[in-house]
């Protein structure tokens, strides 16, 4: 049985990058370039023409910009992924557009395998950047986030969706935005690699979060971590 291909809508504002990681997802057999847009606005058209699986989004072109796209995609097509593309690995426009909804970035310089990989782990709900980046992306932009980040963890602990946690999915959540990737919080509380993934995605499913990116920024808003 074969699997039908992940459906992908590249927006940049310069037609060679459209064309370079045309030609490099173009000769992956499980990847499809359904469509291609030049500005934020024809992005937010596209999607909900087209409902792509996963958009690769400039973060930076005139008019709409890929932040304000990210933020209406995602408020209408929510079951696109979007990957933003950025020239700078702590780029605060990427970080932006992660709080708006993104599931991550990737830089314009990426090599092939590097794309690729990206395109299916945001698919396959997961993110597109590690845990461990996004972390280090808050701390350096703390002042960027909502003012409920000031809440204490007595705070946290009266919120209702945490209460929807168990002891252990809470757990899982603090070393998720501690940076901890799936093998390293199976060897901290001694699980399996499988166990984790299953506490992850109730984690999300309660929390009713997109992907890992979105639960580390949970995490600091609800003052369970600190930067």
């Amino acid at each position: 049985m074969t699997t039908s291909p992940i459906r992908i809508l590249l927006v940049d504002d310069q037609q060679l990058i459209r064309l370079g990681f045309g030609l490099v997802l173009g000769a992956e057999d499980d990847l499809e370039v359904i469509g291609e847009a030049a500005s934020g606005e024809e992005a937010v058209r596209l999607a909900a023409e087209l409902r792509p699986d996963v958009i690769l989004m400039d973060v930076r072109m005139p008019g709409l910009d890929g932040i304000g796209a990210t933020q209406r995609i995602v408020a209408e097509q929510p079951d696109s992924r979007i990957i933003i593309l950025t020239t700078f690995d702590l780029d605060e426009y990427a970080f932006a557009a992660l709080r708006a909804g993104a599931s991550g970035f990737l830089l314009k310089d990426a090599v092939p395998a590097e794309l690729t990989s990206a395109i299916r782990s945001v698919h396959s709900g997961d993110a597109a950047v590690s845990s461990r980046v996004t972390k280090r992306m808050l701390e350096l932009f703390a002042d960027e986030l909502p003012a409920d980040t000031d809440a204490t963890t007595a705070d946290a602990d009266q919120n209702s969706e945490l209460d929807e946690l168990t002891p252990r999915e809470r757990d899982i959540l603090i070393a998720m935005a501690e940076g901890l990737s799936n093998a390293e919080i199976a060897a901290h509380f001694v699980l399996s690699e499988s166990t984790v993934k299953t506490h992850v995605g109730r984690v999300l499913m309660k929390l009713q979060l997109r992907d890992r990116v979105q639960a580390v920024i949970f995490a600091y808003r609800h003052g369970l971590v600190r930067p």
